[in-house]
């Protein structure tokens, strides 16, 4: 048996360097067995899983004693390789017997593009645009979809179906981009660097993830100009835009498709002539058509149609124009729906028109493994996606907060590290609520068996007192976490106000103006501040100080300096203790801390995090 003081891959006694590696690095492993084991030969085996799964056998010859363990050594080439490599390692005695590892897996990655870095660097926040401030109530005359508007802001929106038994999301309230430029000062007060936008282009639901025109802002929302307006003005502010990019399907109601016959265009559905025929997969035309998951509504588009894809990555194309128009980023919607070639050519031509433009993927797993569709993908392999929507962190950061052992969230963070690219790393998408999943309160406030009521329960209800105090105190420690780890920490608007609600609708509710809780929005103003301020937060390594049932810490360091990042997530005190220089405070509270004899002792009493510098 080969265990983890054999090899262990995490560790630069036995492989380096760390992680993924760029390709063309040549990668050292080293097998440390104790000598009285009496091996006298090891094997490396590799699988190039992108070579028709080419197999290697290199020898490990034996390389010299370190204390009472013998090391065997050898380096892999991966030169004029991109993909996946999955590598065992084997140990062999005089008589032939013998023990082996199971695979592991390394990343082989294109590094020979710069990535930007400003994405991973500070605060991102989610703009859900017709939930977030609005200046008047609009007219919905003339806009498609058959959409109405609530008068009252503070209104539930709509969860019911309709008489035909469908939940048609045509109820608006009336958000727009001229709000979003009135909250800016909001905004920056947060801390915020990115804004990142749900759809916004014309659309006939609220969600506008089925796009009816990518040319045209949705009318509800302002123009053209009112969005170049905004990110000249959040550019003067130090913030960038990020768009959500739907590109896997249009909507039913759309100038493309044109099902209900509301644009003037010819759309496929109402002529094989339309110019648009052969953006859609008919199994029979005009009623039988691929739809995403198979709902009507979304219409899947066909990426292998050349003018489709033209009119998306070309020179005059959907990515370059508004990123000509301010926009600084896309995120793409179920990138894994769309082929790699179409999200390579998404991220030339992203590059083409602003080199250092982000592309960041919706991706709900391990992107560097990921396989959809019965083909592995090569998100972060580079030259295709930056980052992604880091839903493994959310999942395990939940996990940690609600009871599970911190040790969890360390190995699954950990085993992220050592797939991931240090690009793909730094620019996650780090998120604890986005716009489909519950409201992050209600998660940790709330008791799981009662997410199986009925709509109508899930509408009226909120949080007791005591569950809703729950709910914070976890909240406040998540976030602390979340703004103190590698990647973008991103906050779903609201969540910092103290929005509560389950699935959507609920989670979509309007911003609640004037009834913010000031003292979580003052909390995550301060990590805001501290994310800003604290280089370490921004791109310094990670370190872990202690994963041990409901104690997590970290530090984050960076050209010699610290920060660490430590939190009881328990009902019981708990202390952390690690060498330290110099003087030492709690950046949150501005309380001092004092190190003895080059040890410092941090107290954190139960549910309590420290942020200490």
């Amino acid at each position: 048996m080969i265990d983890s003081h054999t090899f262990n891959s995490r560790s630069p006694l036995c492989k380096t360097p760390y992680g993924a590696v760029p390709s063309g690095e040549r990668v050292s492993f080293t097998l440390r067995p104790e000598r009285s084991a009496a091996y006298v030969r090891a094997v490396l085996t590799a699988r190039l899983e992108g070579a028709d799964n080419r197999r290697l056998e290199l020898p490990m010859p034996w390389s010299g004693l370190d204390g009472d363990r013998d090391c065997f050594t050898c380096k892999l080439d991966t030169a004029g390789y991109i993909g996946l490599i999955w590598y065992s390692l084997r140990l062999i005695r005089m008589d032939g017997t013998g023990d082996e590892t199971a695979e592991f897996q390394l990343t082989v990655y294109d590094g020979s593009e710069s990535v930007p870095g400003w994405f991973g660097e500070g605060m991102c926040y989610q703009i859900f645009p017709d939930r977030f401030c609005r200046l008047s109530v609009p007219s919905p005359a003339g806009m498609p979809g058959g959409r109405w508007v609530h008068r009252n802001w503070e209104e539930e929106p709509e969860y019911r179906p309709d008489h035909n038994g469908e939940i048609r999301n045509r109820d608006f309230f009336g958000g727009s981009l001229a709000g979003v430029r009135e909250k800016l000062p909001y905004l920056k007060s947060l801390g915020v660097e990115t804004l990142y936008f749900c759809p916004i282009f014309e659309a006939p639901e609220n969600h506008r993830y089925g796009v009816g025109d990518y040319e045209k802002i949705d009318p509800m929302l302002g123009m053209k100009e009112d969005f170049t307006t905004l990110c000249a003005a959040a550019h003067a502010m130090g913030m960038r835009v990020m768009l959500d990019g739907v590109f896997n399907h249009t909507a039913f109601v759309s100038k493309y498709f044109n099902g209900d016959g509301t644009y003037p265009t010819l759309g496929a559905h109402q002529s094989q002539d339309s110019p648009y025929r052969n953006w859609f997969s008919f199994q029979h035309w005009p009623d039988r058509y691929t739809s995403w998951w198979g709902i009507y509504s979304l219409p899947t588009t066909n990426k292998q149609d050349p003018g489709w894809l033209s009119y998306i990555t070309g020179e005059n194309g959907i990515i370059r124009a508004w990123l000509r128009a301010g926009a600084d980023g896309w995120r793409l919607d179920v990138a894994d729906e769309l082929p790699d070639y179409v999200v390579q050519d998404i991220h030339a031509a992203a590059r083409a028109e602003k080199p250092d433009a982000v592309i960041i993927g919706e991706v709900w797993e391990d992107g560097s493994n990921k396989v959809a569709y019965s083909v592995r993908r090569r998100h972060i392999w580079g030259r295709h996606c930056d980052g992604l929507m880091n839903y493994p962190l959310r999942n395990a950061l939940i996990s940690y907060l609600t009871g599970g052992g911190a040790e969890q969230f360390y190995e699954a963070m950990e085993t992220q590290r050592e797939n991931y690219p240090a690009f793909a790393f730094y620019s996650g998408m780090n998120s604890l609520g986005t716009h489909d999943t519950p409201r992050i309160l209600t998660l940790l406030g709330e008791e799981s068996a009662r997410q199986e009521r009925s709509r109508d329960w899930r509408a009226a209800s909120r949080l007791g007192p005591d569950w809703r105090g729950r709910g914070l105190a976890r909240l406040r420690l998540g976030a602390l976490v979340l703004f103190a780890f590698p990647g973008a920490p991103t906050v779903y608007y609201g969540d910092e106000a103290g929005m509560e609600g389950f699935e959507d609708p609920f989670n979509r509710r309007t911003f609640p103006w004037g009834r913010e809780d000031q003292a979580l929005t003052a909390w995550f103003a301060a990590l805001g501040r501290a994310r800003r301020e604290l280089s370490p937060l921004r791109r310094g390594d990670i370190r872990y100080v202690r994963a041990e049932g409901n104690v997590l810490a970290f530090t984050r360091t960076l050209d010699g300096r610290a920060v660490l990042c430590a939190v009881n997530a328990g009902d019981a005190p708990a202390s952390v203790t690690l060498p330290w220089t110099g003087a030492a405070s709690d950046f949150l509270s501005g309380a001092p801390l004092v190190p003895a004899d080059g040890i410092l002792t941090v107290e954190l009493p139960p549910m309590t995090g420290r942020l200490v510098v």
